[in-house]
């Protein structure tokens, strides 16, 4: 008779079992982040900057879902697809886009690598540098860039794009940047998916654009600021603009009534003109 053959589990994984079960239970968000490619150092310095704000666990994938198995929470489950290798857990009590924010302020400049697509053009900027004659101008050279030398330095007589947005980067592109100090990419916590484990959503493809979404609040502003002028609503904002736009269709109606007066003026001398044409002239000298 064979038996059923059972997995031991040990005390410690048990107990980081409970520990992560109990996370899922009692905070609100739980976050994956990617940290592929993230250099030890940088994780421990991002984690640092998340103290207070979360709590950042890298379990082994098959603990974290037995974790989600006995948390409870049946909805949690659909965050497991989302859990692949080289990711951490974040536990929070921040909304989920506010601990992504967070990620992203943590996020560092990279240097470039052989191989890598670019994320955007990379452009070599017109101006000095401190690079000496030497190597550095027949590599300049090989990427089309244009330089001279200027007190013993080479400058960049006007700026280039040495890789396009999407194209791989060549070593030799890569050796410029990188004696140029030149960071195209960066290094950091790359939210993938998030938990609101009160209100039971999962959120994918979590992007947060601050610049982006700050010019867009300015256009809307702009827009709306505009209209309520336009339509003289009174606010702290509009007033000044209302009543600026008041004086201005005060002197073109003050010009507009001057000229009119003009005009009236001239018309009634004409009209006053052509009356005494009219009267007949009475010689005195006749008269006498």
């Amino acid at each position: 008779m064979t038996g059923k053959k059972t997995t031991h589990v040990s005390e410690e994984k048990k107990k980081i079992v409970k520990e992560l079960a109990n996370l899922i239970k009692n905070k609100k968000t739980v976050l994956i982040a990617s940290i592929k490619n993230l250099p030890g150092s940088q994780f421990q310095e991002v984690v640092k900057k998340l103290r207070r704000k979360a709590i950042v666990v890298v379990p082994k994938k098959s603990l974290i879902f037995r974790a989600i198995d006995e948390s409870g929470n049946e909805a949690v489950k659909k965050i497991k697809d989302n859990i692949t290798e080289s990711v951490a857990i974040l536990f929070s009590d921040l909304d989920a886009f506010e601990l992504a924010g967070e990620l992203i302020k943590s996020k560092s400049a990279a240097k470039a690598k052989v191989g890598q697509e670019a994320p955007r053009d990379i452009e070599i900027e017109a101006g000095p540098t401190e690079l000496v004659p030497g190597p550095a101008i027949s590599e300049l050279g090989a990427l089309g860039i244009q330089i001279q030398i200027k007190d013993g330095k080479i400058e960049i007589k006007a700026q280039k794009i040495i890789v396009k947005q999407g194209e791989k980067i060549s070593q030799g592109a890569c050796d410029i940047m990188s004696k140029l100090d030149i960071k195209p990419f960066e290094s950091g916590f790359i939210p993938v998916a998030g938990f609101d484990t009160k209100e039971n959503k999962l959120y994918l493809d979590i992007k947060i654009d601050r610049a982006g979404t700050l010019e867009s609040l300015k256009t809307s502003y702009s827009k709306s600021l505009a209209f309520a002028v336009e339509i003289e609503y009174f606010s702290e904002d509009t007033i000044k603009f209302i009543l600026r736009k008041a004086a201005m269709e005060e002197k073109k109606l003050e010009s507009l009534e001057s000229s009119e007066g003009s005009q009236t003026k001239e018309a009634e001398e004409e009209k006053t003109g052509e009356s005494n044409e009219n009267v007949p002239q009475v010689n005195l000298e006749e008269g006498k």
